[in-house]
């Protein structure tokens, strides 16, 4: 209950919908029950089990059964006492027949209610699921896979809508109607009634037994599906790979074995599930076949306590008391899949923000001066990355970041981006330590251009104009020349409108770049991260590149990040990494004239290679 109570507190204001559900079902409970009991005096005046008793007065008004049933009594024998016992049957199953649909209209709009309901609860949760992913730093997608994370926010709120929001009408609704129930057959017979509480806990019980593992392997179960969905994603993200490598029959046999996996573990739950459906019901008929036997005792004993119209619809009530009964068992093993998602949507949300920003964080608009990386060291979990680090970058130069791979090159662009937060030193802009900035204004001084362009499923224009707000079409244009995009642009099927596919899988790989470049000229920033931009093209895209990049550069403050030696060679600092520590800075011309350094023998290597 404490986790479902934590959903329905995601899932605010529930109100507009708990309110009208619990009145329209108390109402639809009511005149169910109103019907019933106008068996009794019908079935008792009319096939002449009892003397006709006229009331001389109209009962006082009060909402209660036995208002409406004296209410019925009165107006009856008053029908019958001018009318024939024919004519007055017709005129009653007219009443019964307006009671019916009056309690219908409410079942109606009861059901109405808790569907908008479960509807709301999908929503708010997957709203909130996805806000939280994107305030999430970025080490937490890197620990988890993307196939699970996907799992938890579609098919675990589908699970928590289908299975613990259909719940709850049962866990709250069933009550209702079995204490309302409950309360006129002890109005008919106490006795029986208190005999019928004994019995029906018996299967209660039994059921319980079902419930107890059924969260467990409804967990393991998410857990399972979000492996299989992980293997999918991965295997249509590198279908070219796996052709290439021939690598079909083992993700086949992988993907085989983790359905298995999920299968089986769906079988039993399946095996549990529907168990509960005819055993709840195999219970409800002993329970019946129990009251048969002590109440047709009541009723044919020597001294009978009980007359047998009352016995009739004694029994006609009890029957309508099996389907919530059954409904609210049945809920209590349907609501284990749905808590066992939810647990899993809260472990999500319940995750710290490790990147957050203080109070009172500061707004910066503008770049003055100069970035400090001072005495910073950071770790990847127990792997130091970047070990006591010291680096000024003056407002206008061109830093290049050069070195072996992981030395830590691409980890300083993303401590600047604070996608990371240092473990000691700090970093400052200007004099202001990074992390007292507000992180979207933080952002808004930069653009970084990737090796792999990122790029979505989208038009060129909407890739370019990305995360930005009233822009001109002239704007996009300039950036677009500014990349060297323009003309191909142009010559595309639709344009700036055209199509690129799922990451840009319809432009070549120099296309794909230099609309990335464009989406960084738009957005005109005073400090621009390039991480190795050019590295993946071949010759004649690099150019055309390059020179983008070049005009991009101009007039601002760059970090290059670089394999490729020429295109940093102008840089005004390059910076040698190796194993998180800076071992090597100068010039171009500096560095190569350092005998056994380590930027001379790359440089070497390249021009040899």
């Amino acid at each position: 209950m404490k986790v479902f109570l934590r959903l329905l507190n995601y899932c605010k204001p529930y109100q507009q919908f708990i309110i009208p559900y619990f009145l329209f079902t108390f109402l639809a409970t009511f005149f169910g029950l109103l019907n019933f009991t106008l068996i009794i005096p019908l079935l008792d005046v009319l096939f002449g089990t009892e003397k006709v008793v006229l009331l001389a007065n109209k009962p006082d008004f009060q909402f209660s059964l036995t208002y409406f049933k004296e209410l019925f009594s009165y107006y009856f024998y008053d029908i019958l006492k001018n009318f024939s016992r024919l004519d007055t049957l017709k005129i009653v199953c007219c009443i019964i027949v307006l009671s019916v649909m009056t309690s219908n209209l409410f079942r109606y709009l009861t059901a109405t209610r808790i569907e908008y309901f479960k509807t709301h609860i999908v929503r708010g949760l997957r709203n909130l699921i996805f806000e939280k992913y994107l305030k999430l730093d970025i080490s937490y997608f890197s620990n988890h896979k993307k196939g699970d994370l996907i799992t938890r926010t579609i098919s675990d709120s589908i699970e928590v809508e289908t299975s613990l929001s259909s719940s709850f009408a049962a866990i709250f609704s069933s009550p209702i109607s079995l204490t309302m129930y409950f309360s006129v057959l002890f109005m008919i017979s106490a006795k029986l009634t208190f005999f019928t509480l004994l019995v029906i806990p018996i299967s209660g019980g039994l059921i319980s037994l079902l419930v107890k593992k059924l969260k467990k392997q409804a967990k393991e179960s998410f857990e399972s599906f979000g492996t299989l969905n992980s293997t999918l994603e991965e295997a249509l993200s590198y279908i070219k790979i796996i052709k290439a490598f021939n690598a079909q029959r083992f993700i086949n046999l992988k993907f085989n074995n983790q359905n298995e996996d999920y299968t089986s573990i769906a079988r039993k739950i399946i095996r549990r599930k529907e168990f509960a459906s005819p055993f709840s019901e195999f219970s409800g008929i002993m329970v019946i076949s129990f009251i048969l036997i002590y109440g047709g005792s009541l009723v044919l004993g020597e001294n009978p306590e009980l007359s047998a119209s009352a016995f009739i619809t004694y029994i006609t009530i009890f029957s309508q008391v099996l389907k919530p009964a059954k409904e609210l068992s049945n809920a209590f093993i349907m609501a284990q899949r749905g808590l066992a998602a939810g647990e899993r949507i809260l472990e999500l949300l319940d995750t710290p923000i490790i990147v957050n920003e203080p109070e009172n964080a500061i707004l910066k608009s503008n770049f003055d001066n100069e970035i400090h990386f001072k005495n910073i060291s950071f770790s990847y979990q127990s792997k130091k990355v970047i070990k006591n680090l010291n680096l000024q970058i003056k407002k206008g130069q061109m830093i290049g970041l050069v070195g072996p791979s992981g030395g830590g090159k691409s980890t300083l662009a993303d401590l600047l981006m604070r996608f990371y937060d240092v473990n000691e030193g700090e970093i400052l802009i200007d004099n202001t330590p990074i992390h007292q900035l507000k992180i979207h204004s933080l952002r808004n001084l930069m653009a970084i251009v990737t090796q792999e362009p990122l790029l979505f499923n989208d038009s060129i224009y909407n890739n370019i104009v990305f995360g930005l707000e009233n822009i001109t079409k002239d704007s996009v244009e300039h950036a677009a020349k500014v990349a060297n995009a323009h003309d191909f642009i142009l010559k595309s099927e639709q344009g700036y409108q055209t199509h690129i596919g799922d990451r840009g899988v319809k432009l070549s790989g120099g296309q794909k770049q230099r609309i990335s470049i464009a989406r960084a000229v738009l957005r005109n920033p005073p400090i621009l991260i390039l991480d190795e931009a050019t590295s993946a093209l071949d010759t004649e895209s690099e150019k055309l590149v390059q020179q983008a990049l070049d005009t991009l550069m101009k007039n601002r403050t760059s970090i290059v990040i670089a394999h490729r030696l020429s295109t940093i060679r102008n840089a005004d600092n390059i910076i040698v990494i190796k194993d998180g520590e800076i071992v090597e800075q100068g010039s171009h011309n500096q560095l190569i004239e350092i005998d056994g350094g380590l930027y001379k023998k790359l440089n070497t290597m390249q021009i040899t290679a």
